[in-house]
């Protein structure tokens, strides 16, 4: 079944060192693009992060943002180093001297100059496990959420390739009745203009008339890609660049039965062809 690039992951868990919070969102893109946002003492697990994502999704624009608390806020007090305060503060007040022009200092800025605020010990691995696992906990919602709207595309697809076999049988049945039609005007025709014509002639330009308004391979072509179209929806890998090579197929017999049309009737399902074919496109660049 085929899996939509859009989805949504939120996790949140606590443990005896803190809190953390993961938050992952992904759309559309042509192939798998990650963005993580982490407090920069996190930055070392980006490369693990990366692994992980590679092994869940193939193809989307990921944004990945985590929100990190060391220490219960209700258990514990603020830790500040004071000497790496002080040298922040007389950093400030250097500047000030020498006459730079500085907005007013905010006491909350200086708590978020690094190393201001001391955050409790907690042994690295145990922090890096917990952000893995909770990662991938977030990365599974995310794939169950991409998995039911890729269910929902699929369903849309599915109605719209059955109003396209419901187009290409009217054709078929159609086409019998046009072929005749076309033969008894132009032999018609062909006998005013000219009178007594030659009949091997006349029936010579009556075949050729016909091959060039027959469009039973067409149809026959459509027929088959509907049919593909189903197969790779059944799929479980990536199917999303084969559905728009599909799209394409189809939108190019459909031009061919437009530009062979010879009755309103042909013309009016090769529109209509053509608008079914749009509306798939347009979903299926959503799909993994």
């Amino acid at each position: 079944m085929p899996r939509s690039m859009t989805g949504f992951g939120r996790v949140e868990a606590s443990f005896d060192w803190g809190n953390l919070s993961w938050e992952i969102r992904s759309v559309n893109h042509r192939y798998l693009e990650p963005h993580f946002r982490l407090p920069e003492t996190q930055r070392h697990c980006e490369p693990l992060l990366r692994d992980a994502l590679r092994k869940t999704l193939n193809r989307g624009k990921v944004e990945a943002t985590l929100q990190l608390q060391i220490g219960r806020a209700e258990q514990s007090e603020l830790g500040l180093d004071q000497d790496r305060l002080q040298q922040v503060i007389g950093a400030v007040k250097h500047l000030q001297r020498a006459d730079v022009q500085l907005a007013a200092v905010n006491p909350l800025e200086l708590l978020r100059w690094p190393g201001v605020v001391v955050e409790d010990a907690v042994d690295t691995d145990t922090l890096n496990q917990c952000i893995l696992d909770a990662f991938r906990h977030g990365l599974t919602q995310l794939s169950d959420n991409r998995a039911r709207e890729g269910a929902e595309l699929a369903a849309f697809i599915e109605q719209r390739l059955a109003a396209i076999a419901e187009q290409v049988a009217q054709v078929r049945a159609l086409m019998p009745t046009i072929l005749q039609a076309q033969r008894s005007k132009l032999q018609a025709r062909l006998e005013e203009l000219t009178g007594q014509l030659d009949q091997d002639r006349i029936e010579q330009e009556i075949v050729m008339l016909t091959q060039k308004a027959d469009v039973e391979e067409e149809l026959d072509r459509l027929g088959a890609h509907i049919n593909e179209v189903r197969l790779t929806l059944k799929k479980s890998e990536p199917i999303g660049r084969r559905l728009d090579f599909l799209m394409q197929e189809l939108n190019r017999e459909a031009n061919t039965l437009s530009s062979k049309s010879v009755v309103t009737e042909t013309t009016q399902a090769a529109v209509e062809l053509k608008v079914l074919i749009e509306q798939m496109r347009e979903q299926i660049q959503n799909i993994e």
